[in-house]
Formats: C-alpha cells, structure tokens, sequence
C-alpha cells in the first residue's frame, strides 16, 4: 500500500506519495500533472523491491508553489530532489522523470552523478545545450506560435487554462482528436491554447472519469501557474547551465517514449532521439513503444513498468 505525507526539502514543503522498501527510486512527473500519474508505477516498483516516492513537483498540486517565477529553475527542481533524498535519510537514489521531469532528472544525473546512480527518462530526450537561448531560436527560425512561446506571459495562459478547469484537463490529457498531433504545440492566432480541440470526445481507455476528476480538482484548488513558471524559467536554463556545455551523462540511462508523442516526432525532438548516445554514452536501452502517445506511463503501464523494473534491478545491482 503507498502512503502520503508532507517533507520539507530544499526549503520547500514537498507531498509525496511513497511505497515499498529497499533502493530509493524518484518518480518526477511533469506538466500538466501530479504524483498521481504515477499510480501504475508505485505499486509495480514498490512490489519488485524499490522504495518508491514520487512527489508532487513545486508548483504542482499539495506542494509548496512560491511566487518568484524565478524559483522555478532547474537548479531548484533538481534541489527539491537533492532535499528530497537527504530527507528521507538516504545518500543515492535513481531518478525516473517524464515530460518536464524528465529534464529535471537528467539534469539531476548531471549535477549530482554521487546521489543520482542511474536515470530515465519518458517522452523528453536529455538535454542537448544548443548554440542559443531556445525561445531566440525559435524566433530567429520563424516560429512565433509556439506554445512555450504563448505561455510566457504571466496571466494569459493562466485565464485560458482556468477558465473551465474540467474542459482543460479533459482537452490535455484526453484529446484524441489531431490527425498531426504535433498541431497542439502551435497555437493559433486568437484561439488560445486549447482552440484546437473540443472537449466532447470520449475520454481514452486508460483515462477514467475518476482520474480526470482528481486531476481536475487538484488544478482548481492549486491553478496552473507553478506549473507555467517552470516554462517561463526555459530561456534562464540554457543560461544557467553553461558550465555543463557538451557534458555527458554517464551513469546507466534509460529512455521510453510513444511513437506517436509529438515531443518526439516534432520540431526538435527525432533529432535528439537518433543522437541520445551523443549525451547519454552508458545508455541500456532505448524504447519506442508503437501507438503510444505523450502520456506513456499511464497509456502503457505494463510496458513502462517492466522495462522500468529491468533497468532498475539491473541499476542497483552495480
């Protein structure tokens, strides 16, 4: 059985979900979600001899969510985890991150190689530090429309997202309807971030009208703009982690993602996938589920959780 408390870590008060005994595993979700995109996982790591805990991220649900939008950097998400491991007594972990988590667990390989011993990764690549700040080269390639760019003004996503938090939730997470998924990343003019999409689908198999609703009453009672700021910190990254330029990840990695996640298939992301071994040298496995969409750990969780649990077991026995 998980269980549920309140840590304090890095100065911050973290909820977390947790289960199991034996190695400590990390799970970082990431946006628009919460610990509870976890819920196949836990049970599955926990049962195969894995203290597991997985945290709602800063900004997210039951946790601390601070005003700065500054506080929402790599180096404090990946100090949450640092915090987060020393309160709960241990010195190593492995890290598991998908969609924003995922960068704050490759990053937290990178920083910290003598706590983080092995690292995966879901939908999003490892960081590959470009030549410029992402959101100038995304203007300076043409692109005006992108939803990063769109969610950088503090207030203008958040109306939208808020407006009908139950339409959001059901639009992002079950949204089924795009020929070209990769269409949602673009937001036409005047139509907002979810202009794409009607909110009157069936919801999708592994998504019930249980989950929806607790996702849906975590962001009304939190709102969406810790989740932005961590969007709104994107340029600031690149700037901050000028002393890892060109560093590689060396501790055993793991990376999954659905072959039909826009973050793959899209402006930047099958690049990165043909060169993950470019960051990633100790790199076990590389999974491309087939149909699989973003929300991988919870559309597919039987194969998520057994290559997880293979890599882990294979991970903590070194």
């Amino acid at each position: 059985m998980s269980s549920t408390r309140m840590i304090k870590a890095n100065g911050v008060e973290l909820f977390v979900r947790e289960a199991g005994q034996g190695p400590l595993v990390v799970l970082c979700h990431g946006w628009p979600e919460l610990s509870y995109s976890w819920r196949h996982q836990i049970p599955a790591l926990a049962e195969a001899g894995f203290h597991v805990v997985a945290p709602d991220m800063r900004g997210y649900g039951q946790s601390a969510a601070p005003l700065d939008v500054n506080a929402y950097s790599i180096f404090d998400t990946v100090g949450d985890l640092v915090g987060l491991v020393q309160a709960l007594g241990e010195t190593k972990a492995m890290v598991v991150g998908h969609d924003w988590g995922a960068p704050v667990a490759w990053h937290a390989a990178l920083f910290r190689p003598d706590i983080f011993t092995a690292v995966a990764g879901l939908s999003v690549p490892p960081p590959f530090r470009g030549r410029g700040k992402p959101l100038d080269l995304l203007r300076q390639g043409g692109v005006t429309n992108f939803y990063w760019q769109y969610f950088q003004t503090p207030g203008v996503a958040e109306a939208e997202l808020e407006r009908d938090v139950a339409r959001t939730m059901r639009i992002v997470l079950g949204g089924r309807g795009l020929a070209d998924p990769t269409a949602a990343m673009f937001v036409q003019e005047g139509k907002g971030f979810l202009g794409h999409a009607g909110a009157d689908e069936p919801l999708p198999g592994w998504l019930s009208e249980a989950d929806l609703a607790y996702f849906t009453e975590a962001f009304r009672k939190s709102g969406f703009r810790g989740g932005l700021n961590w969007y709104r910190n994107i340029d600031r990254n690149w700037e901050l982690t000028a002393p890892w330029q060109d560093a590689q990840i060396h501790q055993p990695s793991l990376f999954i993602a659905g072959s039909k996640d826009a973050v793959i298939t899209g402006l930047i992301g099958a690049k990165r996938v043909n060169e993950l071994e470019r960051v990633l040298p100790n790199l076990k496995r590389k999974l491309i589920i087939e149909g699989a969409g973003h929300w991988v750990q919870q559309e597919r969780p039987e194969e998520v959780n057994a290559a997880l649990v293979t890599f882990l077991k294979e991970s903590a026995a070194q």
